[in-house]
């Protein structure tokens, strides 16, 4: 963790230590004082937000109390204004980012075509390749950006801790005026129960004929406008009520907050340079093992090595000393060398005696051929010479 980081963590404690405030604790619930029982500075209190309802407008009714939310509404609102939905996401995601930073990932995470089980996506685990993207990132400039997160993640919190202080305080404040407003609504039925509706009773039955029914319907009025506000009387103090359990929600709220600033806290100012030592000594023992398996492998190589040539020389000097001990020509290459030889003699003689007898034969044949050649020229001669014609075509006697 880098000095700048480590300085705006220790600066954050002030920051802590000033956010854990005492807030005051709310009045009991069923604490409305009436009227007729409150002190002289509550009772001014109390009757001026009687003047605030008017009897004959029956919006004065509906909206009376409402003034008193006003500035709670605007506290709650400013909280809300820059609350997106991604933003609800616990703080914690970042402690299990430099978590899953140190573990790294398993070789099954590398299929990019793997789907996340329902379990990785419930625990927001990050997606195959994201994981093997991370796996080449500098340790180092991860856990910078994430103790920045964290400090993000700090500040926000102690943002929020304030504004649910003020946030506490205007809603107890809430709590109180409800409590006038109901003191004033019930002294005001009261009023009406005991002079305004029996005062109005008397001047129907003062009333003439002709103005009678005008003054009955003011009294069906009064009475339905009486209604109303004890029905909203009874809204207010519900909504007390309502308003008296959030109290302990905000400070729940307020007290979890401060717990897990704490935590952060501690873990940017104790548990990050403790993990960069422990990441620090995997580094050397890392380092160490590829090392030993370096050599490992180098020693199997030789291994290797001096088996494959002890298996290559014998194989060669088998090769080589079986050729040394052939002579220069194989017996059975020179038997069947004199096989063909003499089979070759043999079958020239053979020819040569064919050949002999067939010239002999042809030389019969052709003074055979001659003999009948010449008869035949010579009888051809004789019947020519007895003609007188042929005399030039006679063959002279050999």
């Amino acid at each position: 963790m880098s000095d700048t980081v480590r300085k705006k963590a220790e600066a954050a404690l002030a920051e802590i230590t000033e956010a854990t405030v005492s807030l005051p604790e709310p009045a009991e619930a069923n604490a409305v004082v009436p009227m007729a029982d409150a002190d002289a500075p509550m009772s001014a209190e109390i009757s001026k937000r009687m003047a605030e309802l008017d009897m004959s407008n029956t919006n004065s009714i509906v909206s009376f109390g409402s003034a008193a939310q006003a500035e709670l509404q605007t506290i709650s609102q400013s909280m809300l204004q820059d609350v997106r939905n991604k933003d609800v996401g616990p703080a914690g995601d970042s402690l299990r980012n430099i978590v899953t930073t140190i573990r790294g990932f398993s070789v099954s995470e590398l299929d990019v075509r793997r789907e996340r089980s329902f379990w990785e996506k419930l625990m927001g685990r990050a997606a195959p390749f994201a994981k093997f993207t991370a796996r080449f990132e500098e340790v180092q400039g991860q856990i910078d950006k994430i103790t920045d997160d964290l400090l993000t993640h700090e500040h926000t919190l102690l943002k929020d801790i304030k504004s649910l202080d003020l946030l506490y305080e205007k809603t107890l404040n809430f709590y109180d005026e409800l409590a006038l407003y109901i003191s004033a609504g019930e002294a005001k039925i009261g009023e009406l129960d005991s002079t305004d509706i029996p005062a109005k009773e008397a001047e129907v039955a003062a009333a003439d004929e002709n103005a009678q029914v005008m003054k009955a319907q003011e009294l069906r009025d009064l009475r339905a406008a009486r209604d109303d506000l004890e029905r909203r009387v009874h809204d207010l103090k519900l909504t007390r009520q309502v308003t008296m359990q959030s109290l302990p929600s905000i400070r729940l709220v307020q007290e979890n907050d401060k717990s897990l600033v704490t935590k952060i806290n501690s873990t940017l100012v104790n548990t990050v340079p403790l993990w960069e030592t422990q990441l620090a000594q995997a580094v050397t023992i890392q380092r160490s093992a590829e090392a030993a398996a370096a050599v490992r492998d180098a020693n199997d190589l030789t291994n290797e090595l001096l088996t494959a040539n002890a298996k290559n020389l014998r194989d060669t000097n088998k090769a080589v000393r079986t050729e040394m001990e052939r002579g220069v020509f194989d017996i059975e290459a020179v038997k069947t060398a004199n096989a063909e030889l003499i089979a070759t003699i043999n079958e020239s003689l053979q020819i040569a005696d064919a050949g002999k007898a067939k010239r002999a034969a042809a030389e019969e044949d052709m003074k055979k051929m001659e003999a009948e050649l010449r008869d035949t020229l010579a009888s051809a001669k004789a019947r020519q010479d007895g003609l007188g014609d042929t005399a030039a075509t006679s063959v002279p006697k050999a």
